[in-house]
């Protein structure tokens, strides 16, 4: 008897019984889907019903083919197709079909495609079939077995498709953790993360990190496999196929999303390695080789799959990578100060080593002269930046006869010179992709047991006992403490990057609260106190905003150029600290610390509502609404008692961007971005600043009358009684 015959005559009689529900049915349409080719099979999993996925998942010899939800029979599938379940479903699965085991409707990509009638309900709990049902069923059946994914060959269709993959990854995930109550390997693992990254980390924040994780991880093995003869990108074989560079992701992916991975999560996470396995990586690829001036397609495609995964979490994280004018400015001027103050020819390039004592162990270790850091690398932009600058310098002096190889200068004097630290996993995942694959693509090969050092850690945060720890958060503290190393004995000699802003900063911890304060609970010695001025405490009734994150971040910068002795400073950040009253404690310290200090404002305050000086409007150089500037710090080896830093400071207001046209289309010709390519700190106008007490600002002000003023009444001696004024948070509503 046909298949479909089959069917009909099966639902009839559990019709005709009274008592059927939904469930009764199924068993019937998963015998006639698998009767319909060879390898399918239809998997109806309880579990992975109650963490989100559609009722049957159809798979042909274990790789996924496509998606049915069923309704039970009589239900309005007009109304439920347009439901929130059917329509994450609908944006998110590529192939699905919505029945009430008598109607078909087939969505493919989203849109709908086509919607069949086998029969209706007759007289009796009969069924009456359709005059052309059972063909048109059968064809519809056999198409939506049929149908493959679309070749993908645009980055930006790639992106969105895995955003809205990544979030039913994220959703079910979600939907896992509530189902373990507590008790469970998804429980476990974010557990690691707590103790370890992140201890306020929520079930939510935890599950989109998984996604991104996973969705990131299974994008970089597909960068990097070797396809061809048929075979075919899986899950199971992805942490085999990820990028060398990172030995640490390799295994932690292998645990989150390897063979063994929870069947509540695996069938949508078959379903991206789906994807990718229909993606022209070749073509996408070069795409990321069309590298310009003005952006890096990697940055975009992460961009984009930001805007459609979750453009609200974007904002509130302040994941906005830094403009590659930002990056080219300071990074171009930090070379030159190398050159220029520290008489190093090379620069950021250079490979002269020097030998360090240690004063506990009084023993001896060598160390490359410039180590390079950015303790908050994001995607990688900065420290790719660096190797775009440095692969030039061997470029013009004739040496890359010497670039690659186990005694190249890759090998040798760059890969051990070059430290990133990132606390969040898609961005670190990405960044790792992004400057293997710029490595490769200038001629350098990873050797086995060789890796880029980005690491996973909290820059902000001590080193970590392994002790009672589980295994999977062992993992990340041996990542974490592999970062320690650089921390505390590296004599890191740069430093630079974009900090994260935040004023309700979710880095609390100890050490890095008390060094603000003054004190170094690693030596258990008194340091630099950002909550004093002039030897006295700052008398502020409230100091939030020196707990700012990028405070903290300019601290530890400080903090590690001082254990050094010597070095350079250089982020771009939130431009509040030049003159702020409440961080005149900050300003002062940095000013002992340092010799030369150079701030580049670069306004754009929207909260402000600031203007250039001749009334026309300002931009920002990001897509904020808080005003930035580059900080340039210079710290020589001083053998004896410094003087306060010589300050230099230089405004730069105007448009962002001013294109003119040319035979090409349009150019850059003017602009923020324009002066920041074409400029660098020897091209910089400086003002010479003289920051006086009590407030040691960082801006240009007329001191002439300063003395007169300041023999005035202050406000606190004319309202002895006073509180701080509103502020206001929360206010999208």
């Amino acid at each position: 008897m046909a298949p479909l015959r089959v069917y009909i005559l099966s639902i009839e009689k559990a019709l005709s019984g009274g008592n059927a529900t939904e469930h009764t049915y199924r068993p019937f349409l998963k015998n006639l889907v698998e009767s319909l080719a060879d390898g399918i099979t239809a998997t109806n999993e309880p579990r992975r019903e109650a963490c989100g996925a559609p009722d049957f998942i159809i798979t042909r010899n274990k790789l996924p083919v496509g998606y049915i939800e069923t309704k039970d029979i009589g239900k309005p599938l007009s109304v439920i197709e347009n439901d929130e379940q059917l329509k994450r479903y609908r944006s998110r699965l590529g192939n699905l079909i919505l029945t009430d085991y008598l109607e078909f409707r087939w969505y493919v990509g989203g849109e709908h495609r086509l919607t069949v009638r086998l029969a209706s309900e007759g007289l009796k709990g009969g069924l009456k079939v359709s005059g052309e049902g059972e063909k048109q069923v059968a064809a519809l059946l056999t198409a939506f077995l049929q149908e493959r994914v679309a070749l993908v060959k645009s980055p930006k269709d790639l992106a969105v498709r895995m955003a809205a993959l990544a979030q039913h990854i994220r959703d079910t995930i979600l939907r896992a953790l509530a189902d373990e109550e507590g008790a469970g390997t998804l429980h476990a693992q974010m557990e690691g993360f707590r103790k370890v990254l992140l201890p306020e980390m929520t079930a939510e924040q935890f599950a989109d990190m998984y996604a991104q994780t996973i969705c990131y991880g299974l994008f970089a093995a597909r960068c990097n496999a070797r396809m061809g003869d048929g075979k075919h990108f899986v899950r199971e074989q992805a942490a085999f196929d990820l990028p060398k560079t990172n030995p640490f992701l390799r295994k932690m992916f292998n645990h989150i999303a390897g063979p063994d991975l929870d069947d509540r999560i695996a069938w949508i996470v078959d379903d991206l390695s789906n994807l990718l396995d229909h993606t022209d990586m070749e073509e996408i690829l070069r795409d990321f080789g069309k590298r310009t001036r003005q952006e890096d397609p990697i940055i975009h495609f992460y961009e984009t799959f930001l805007k459609s995964y979750d453009a609200n979490m974007r904002e509130a994280r302040g994941v906005y990578y830094t403009p590659e004018p930002v990056v080219s400015y300071i990074v171009r001027s930090v070379d030159i100060v190398l050159k220029r103050d520290f008489h190093i020819p090379d620069g950021l390039a250079d490979a002269g080593r020097v030998t360090l004592k240690n004063d506990k162990t009084e023993e001896s270790r060598e160390f490359h002269r410039v180590l390079i850091l950015d303790p908050a690398t994001g995607t990688g932009t900065f420290l790719h930046s660096v190797i775009d600058l440095i692969h030039s310098h061997i470029l013009k002096a004739g040496q890359t006869g010497g670039w690659s190889g186990e005694k190249g200068y890759v090998a040798q004097h760059l890969l051990p010179r070059i430290f990133g630290f990132e606390l969040l996993m898609a961005p670190y995942a990405v960044a790792h992709m992004k400057l293997g694959l710029q490595l490769s693509k200038i001629g350098y090969d990873f050797g086995a047991d060789e890796r880029l050092r980005v690491y996973l850690t909290n820059t902000l945060d001590d080193v970590f006992s392994l002790k009672s720890l589980s295994p999977f958060a062992e993992w990340i503290a041996r990542e974490a403490n592999a970062a320690g190393e650089v921390k505390q004995a590296a004599p890191v000699m740069v430093i630079l990057g974009n900090p994260p802003y935040s004023g309700h900063s979710a880095n609390k911890g100890l050490w890095i609260n008390q060094l603000l304060k003054g004190f170094d609970r690693r030596t258990g010695q008194r340091t630099e106190n950002y909550f004093e001025v002039d030897g006295k405490p700052l008398g502020e009734r409230t100091s939030q905003w020196l707990n700012d994150d990028y405070v903290k971040f300019i601290r530890f910068a400080q903090w590690r150029i001082e254990k050094t002795g010597y070095g350079v400073l250089a982020f771009v950040t939130n431009h509040g600290y030049l003159d702020n009253p409440t961080f005149r404690g900050m300003r002062q310290s940095l000013m002992r610390t340092f010799d030369e200090i150079y701030l580049l404002d670069l306004h754009g305050n929207s909260k402000k509502k600031e203007r250039c000086p001749d009334g026309t409007k300002d931009e920002n150089v990001f897509d904020i609404q808080q005003g930035v500037a580059i900080g340039i710090f210079v710290k020589r080896l001083n053998e004896e008692q410094k003087a306060p830093a010589v300050v230099c400071h230089a405004d730069l207001w105007g448009r962002r961007e001013v294109y003119e046209a040319c035979p090409e289309g349009t150019k850059l010709s003017g602009g923020k971005y324009h002066w920041l390519w074409e400029n660098d700190i020897t091209t910089t106008t400086w003002q010479t600043l003289a920051p006086q007490s009590p407030f040691y600002l960082l801006i240009p002000q007329n001191i002439e009358l300063l003395p007169e003023y300041n023999q005035g009444w202050t406000i606190k001696d004319i309202m002895p009684v006073n509180n701080i004024g509103l502020i206001t948070s929360r206010d999208k509503f």
